[in-house]
């Protein structure tokens, strides 16, 4: 059964963001539109709203969404570091941009798109239904030190050699096709009393199969830069990641972005110049409530963080 959609973070976000009526604003990962729809609210008739959907279902999702709300829509279907590095080759110039990061709910309650540990289906775990490289490429050619190299690397995955050899023994004997078969190879390679705690033990083999299928993380690496581009001074940067990989990254980013002197602390007088960039709207990443995450179980590793691009200097 297909679970409403459920945007997470979707207060914290508008309040941070604080969208106003007429501007333009970029929701990078456009999903089923819960934060869009919101957003669009706010910015009104006069308002410009562009989406990024790197999914097909998405475009059929925002051609209904757009016909709904009143303000002007535009829908790139691609990656959302392309998407943003297209628009700012374009000049456009956003009050807002914000990424809502990793697969979401409706590609994982498609049980065919094969992302959830929890339904039987064929490996799959591509977000763009189009592109060649799948989870059952990954799973059944990666060689043993590859596929080692993979959990540990984006799953954080400490039993990573075990169930990278184990993989690997059984594809010897048949493929490995669907993720129940591949579910069933992680937890007998995973050490009985693992097993217990700390989620399902197929969780963050899973996390780094679709974060390798989709090249997540050097997507996200382009971004970053691109969605600072694209905003106008004064305008705001919001992303709402799931995975320390992703908050890492985006923290960094934002952080670096705000840090003006770089000169050593002994230096009398500055010599590099650097002014910040940025003015942190969130100190540290903002999680959801107790109360969201009972509702909506799927937000409880969410964290979201936040910028304000500074007014150039005179």
């Amino acid at each position: 059964m297909t679970r409403a959609h459920v945007p997470v973070l979707a207060g914290e976000l508008i309040d941070l963001l604080d969208p106003h009526a007429g501007e333009t604003a970029v929701d990078c990962t456009f999903g089923d539109g819960g934060h869009a729809r919101l957003v669009a609210d706010r910015i009104g008739p006069e308002g410009t709203l562009i989406c990024v959907d790197r999914d097909p279902a998405a475009e059929e999702r925002f051609d209904a969404f757009a016909r709904e709300v009143q303000c002007d829509t535009r829908f790139l279907r691609m990656d959302f570091a392309d998407g943003l590095e297209q628009l700012w080759g374009e000049h456009v110039s956003a009050d807002l941009v914000y990424l809502d990061l990793g697969v979401s709910s409706m590609q994982i309650d498609q049980w065919e798109r094969g992302f959830s540990y929890s339904y039987d289906a064929p490996l799959d775990m591509r977000m763009d239904t189009t592109q060649d490289l799948d989870a059952r490429e990954v799973v059944n050619t990666w060689d043993e030190r590859r596929l080692s190299q993979l959990f540990r690397r984006f799953g954080e995955e400490r039993f990573s050699s075990r169930i990278a050899h184990a993989i690997v023994r059984e594809r010897s004997r048949h493929e490995i096709e669907t993720t129940h078969e591949l579910v069933e190879v992680i937890k007998n390679a995973v050490p009985a009393p693992a097993r217990f705690g700390g989620g399902h033990p197929a969780k963050r083999v899973f996390q780094a199969i679709r974060i390798a299928v989709n090249d997540e993380l050097d997507s996200l690496d382009r971004a970053l830069p691109a969605a600072w581009g694209v905003l106008r001074p004064g305008g705001r940067l919001g992303a709402i990641s799931f995975h320390s990989l992703e908050d890492r990254r985006v923290k960094r980013f934002l952080v670096d972005r705000a840090r003006g002197c770089i000169c050593p602390p002994d230096l009398p007088v500055c010599g590099c110049g650097r002014e910040p960039e940025a003015e942190l709207l969130t100190t540290r990443a903002v999680a959801p409530t107790s109360g969201e995450v009972a509702q909506n179980s799927r937000a409880a590793s969410a964290h979201l963080r936040a910028a304000r691009k500074i007014e150039e200097h005179a």
